[in-house]
């Protein structure tokens, strides 16, 4: 299969990311039908960031981070690289402080990586957000090919170059290109939902009555008893 490397891609305007990490990941989620979730395993190097922005795919050998480097150069200011590698997933340090400072040159928003990263103390100094599954030093090498934004798949969840990542401390979120206008509409009316929620619970009214949950416990046969000695 040929190897290769695409310069450019599909970016939407800065406001339509900003308003998706206003949202968040765990919004836009559940708002496009609890889809586009990527695995837990993926987690926040250091926590209370909020990010979106149009996703530059890194498809790496096993061990190899000669396409990361490669990947630097396509970078523009916003994107957040969403790095995977085939086969077996044994974890290596794919990524550490010196790559790290060339997609900050670039204006790189976050890092998104399938396996592992190295230099962590530093990397949180640097304040980009990066969500790995593994910090280890394990060293890489750097003469296999791959590809710079082909279809990768990332956290068990197909992202194409130019998708959109949505990622906090709740999860990462991958919005197809061709979806980027249904789901923000879903996403901001599940919002305004939310708030006239928030509302009604400030109010004091019950979640078991304005969502209709009595009746759904009623017809599940459970019984309401005043005090534990009532019960038979």
């Amino acid at each position: 299969m040929q190897r290769y490397i695409v310069k450019n891609i599909p970016r939407p305007n800065k406001e339509v990311s900003d308003k998706f990490a206003e949202l968040g990941a765990a919004t836009v989620y559940e708002a496009q039908g609890k889809t586009g979730l990527m695995n837990e395993r993926l987690k926040p190097l250091d926590k209370n960031y909020s990010v979106c922005g149009p996703a530059v795919t890194v498809v790496c050998q096993p061990g190899d981070n000669l396409m990361i480097h490669a990947a630097v150069e396509v970078c523009r200011p916003g994107d957040i690289v969403v790095i995977t590698t085939l086969g077996d997933n044994n974890y290596h340090g794919m990524i550490g402080d010196l790559l790290v400072s060339s997609f900050i040159k670039q204006g790189v928003k976050a890092i998104i990586i399938d396996n592992g990263v190295r230099d962590s103390k530093t990397l949180r100094e640097f304040g980009l957000p990066i969500w790995s599954s593994s910090v280890i030093c394990t060293g890489t090498s750097k003469n296999q090919s791959g590809w710079v934004n082909s279809p990768a798949v990332c956290g068990n969840t197909i992202v194409e170059p130019g998708d959109l990542i949505v990622a906090d401390d709740d999860g990462i979120v991958v919005v197809k290109k061709s979806d980027i206008q249904s789901s923000m509409e879903k996403a901001v009316a599940r919002a305004a939902k939310e708030e006239k929620t928030r509302a009604k619970i400030e109010a004091g009214e019950l979640g078991v009555d304005f969502y209709g949950f009595r009746n759904v416990i009623k017809d599940m046969g459970i019984e309401y008893y005043e005090n534990l000695e009532d019960i038979n």
